[in-house]
């Protein structure tokens, strides 16, 4: 029991990393920090009665906030964020305080993986209702640029130029500086509104997969463990840990892989490639939100990851 007790602290220390290690994490080179790991609806999730939710409504956990990244270039002094959330305020304030050079309130892009809400509704914040901001760069796929130019209330941003969109095209790379590159590359997933792009994420070391949405990995063109064998992280969909947990709805609407689904997958993986996975975008339903559930402890039995907000990773 004695090793028990001598090894608490670290573990509490481990799962309440406070705002200053992060910064310190966060100040030399480029890196990537995650900023939110819940699926569109937030959690609790509007209308909720399960168990799931029911303490979150009169007791918030901030750590709870939807999908979104930060990227930090201390050397060329530039940040972006990858997803406009419902969570933006929050998320764009923290993304500055990380960055020790920021000097604004907004970061020098956003990058968007589609038109679902959790992933573009943020921009609202920017408008005259909110920031008033001027000329912020949003890069965006053609569908998605042509959804946010000629539908309101975003084609009023960009009127207004509070945001300035950026085109981008599948699977071409964008260097935001010279220490720091992005490429988006097209997923299936439910594209009422835009195209879904997942990202392969450079710095001058690494390269992190982020893919927070997607239909099946069989409907990808692309196996995702030759993606996850090209990159050093993998952010993945995990939105549902498996069919039971979401069973008053038809999936066939909302299909995502199951973790049981991805798990199963890449189970002949090495024990060094599997380390490289991190699931994220949880629905408010998942297990994995819950730290104490057994089903955490499968997912880590297995050899993956979860990922948590706070979370830093080298590039």
């Amino acid at each position: 029991m004695k090793w028990i007790v001598l090894l608490l602290p670290f573990i509490v220390l481990w799962g309440c990393k406070s705002t200053s290690a992060i910064q310190q994490a966060t100040s030399t080179g480029v890196s990537l920090v995650i900023l939110g790991t819940v699926q569109d609806g937030g959690s609790p999730h509007p209308g909720c009665q399960k168990d799931c939710c029911q303490g979150l409504f009169a007791k918030p956990d901030p750590n709870r906030q939807v999908v979104s990244l930060g990227l930090i270039d201390n050397l060329h002094q530039k940040n972006f964020l990858v997803e406009a959330t419902p969570d933006l305020p929050r998320q764009m304030k923290q993304l500055r305080q990380l960055s020790s050079f920021a000097n604004k309130e907004t970061p020098d892009g956003i990058f968007i993986t589609h038109a679902h809400i959790g992933h573009y509704s943020g921009l609202m914040y920017l408008g005259r209702e909110a920031l008033n901001t001027q000329q912020v760069p949003v890069y965006a796929l053609p569908r998605l640029q042509q959804f946010l130019t000629n539908n309101g209330p975003w084609s009023q941003l960009v009127q207004l130029r509070n945001i300035a969109l950026q085109p981008i095209q599948d699977t071409q790379t964008v260097a935001l500086t010279p220490a720091l590159r992005i490429q988006p590359f097209t997923v299936p997933h439910r594209d009422e509104f835009s195209e879904t792009v997942g990202f392969i994420i450079s710095g001058p070391q690494k390269k992190a997969l982020f893919i927070p949405d997607i239909d099946k990995w069989e409907k990808w063109g692309h196996s995702i463990a030759d993606a996850i064998a090209k990159v050093d992280y993998a952010l993945v969909d995990a939105t549902f840990y498996d069919a039971a947990e979401i069973n008053n709805r038809n999936m066939a609407e909302i299909p995502h892989p199951f973790v049981v689904e991805s798990m199963e997958l890449l189970k002949n993986l090495s024990a060094a490639e599997k380390r490289k996975v991190y699931f994220i975008h949880f629905n408010h339903t998942n297990p994995l939100l819950n730290a104490n559930s057994q089903q955490v402890k499968t997912v880590l039995a297995n050899g993956f990851n979860i990922a948590k907000i706070n979370q830093v990773f080298y590039l």
